[in-house]
C-alpha cells in the first residue's frame, strides 16, 4: 500500500472523529486503517487536539484503559457560542413573530439544520457527564433539537407521545397538566426504555414547566433516573418552579400585548 501522507491522515480522521461524535477510537484502528505504527497516529492525534482546541472546534479526548482511545465532542464553541444564541434570539424578536392567544412562532428556525445543530452541541456540551442513556422529547417541535443532541451524546432518542399508536406496542399513559392549565395524555411504548436508565429531557419552550414534569413522572413509571432537563426557549419568569437543574438556551419574558419581544441568551452561555 502507498505511503499515506500526514495531511491525508489528518483529513480522514477529522471526518471519521467528527461524523462520529462521542464514539471511541481505538488507536489500533487507525493503525490499520493507514497502515502505520501507533507513535505516528498519536502524533497525528494531538495535531488534532491542538487544532480543533484553539479554532473551537470541539473537543478530542484521550480515554485510557482496554477499551480507551479517542472520542470527538462537538463542544467548546468559545467565543461562537453567545454569538450564535444572540442571532437566533435577534430573530426571534421580530414583530410578527407573535401570534395570536400568546404564542410565538418559531418552527421555521427549529427546521433548520444548522441551527438545530448548533442548538443540539450546546445542549449536550452540558451533559456529557450526566451519562445519559438516551434523550426523550415530546412529539413534535421539540424532536429536531432533542435529536441533535442526541447525536451529539451518542444516545438513542426515545419520543413521548400524546396518545398510544397500535405499532408501538403496549405503553405507559399517564396524565399530566400542562403549562397552560389543561390536562393531557402522555404516553411511552414500554419497549422504549429499560429500567435503570437514565434520561436528558429535551424539548422546545417551555411555559410553566408542566410537560417537563410530565416526562419526568413518566419516567418514574419506567423507574428511569432523570439526569438533566433543557429547553432551548423559556419563560424568564415563569409562574411555577422549574424542575430542579433545568436549563434553557435562550429566555423570553412573558409575552405582553403592545410590548417589545425580550429574548436573550441564558446566563450560562458564554
Amino acid at each position: 500500500m502507498e505511503k499515506i501522507k500526514r495531511n491525508e491522515r489528518l483529513a480522514v480522521m477529522t471526518q471519521i472523529l467528527t461524523e462520529s461524535p462521542n464514539r471511541i477510537f481505538t488507536l489500533s484502528h487507525f493503525c490499520d486503517l493507514f497502515s502505520t505504527a501507533k507513535s505516528t497516529v498519536s502524533e497525528d492525534v494531538a495535531i488534532l487536539q491542538d487544532t480543533l482546541q484553539r479554532f473551537h472546534r470541539g473537543q478530542l479526548e484521550t480515554v485510557t484503559g482496554a477499551a480507551g482511545g479517542v472520542r470527538y465532542r462537538p463542544i467548546g464553541m468559545g467565543e461562537s457560542a453567545r454569538p450564535f444564541i444572540e442571532s437566533i434570539c435577534e430573530r426571534l424578536r421580530e414583530p410578527d413573530r407573535v401570534l395570536p392567544g400568546g404564542y410565538l412562532y418559531f418552527s421555521d428556525l427549529l427546521s433548520t439544520p444548522e441551527l438545530v445543530q448548533g442548538m443540539g452541541n450546546l445542549i449536550a456540551g452540558q451533559y456529557y457527564d450526566a451519562r445519559a442513556d438516551f434523550v426523550l422529547t415530546m412529539e413534535t417541535k421539540g424532536i429536531p433539537a432533542a435529536l441533535m443532541t442526541a447525536q451529539a451524546l451518542r444516545v438513542p432518542l426515545v419520543i413521548a407521545r400524546r396518545a398510544t399508536k397500535v405499532y408501538e406496542g403496549s405503553a405507559v399513559n399517564i396524565s399530566y397538566v400542562s403549562g397552560r392549565g389543561a390536562i393531557e395524555t402522555m404516553s411511552l411504548s414500554r419497549r422504549a426504555v429499560k429500567e435503570g436508565q437514565r434520561a436528558l429531557i429535551v424539548d422546545d419552550f417551555t411555559r410553566g414547566g408542566g410537560t417537563a414534569r410530565g416526562m419526568a413522572a413518566l419516567m418514574q413509571e419506567f423507574n428511569v433516573t432523570v439526569a438533566g432537563v433543557c429547553f432551548v426557549l423559556s419563560l424568564e419568569h415563569p409562574k411555577n418552579p422549574p424542575l430542579p437543574g433545568t436549563k434553557s438556551l435562550m429566555l423570553l419574558s412573558d409575552l405582553q400585548a403592545g410590548e417589545p419581544l425580550s429574548v436573550r441568551p441564558a446566563d450560562w452561555i458564554e
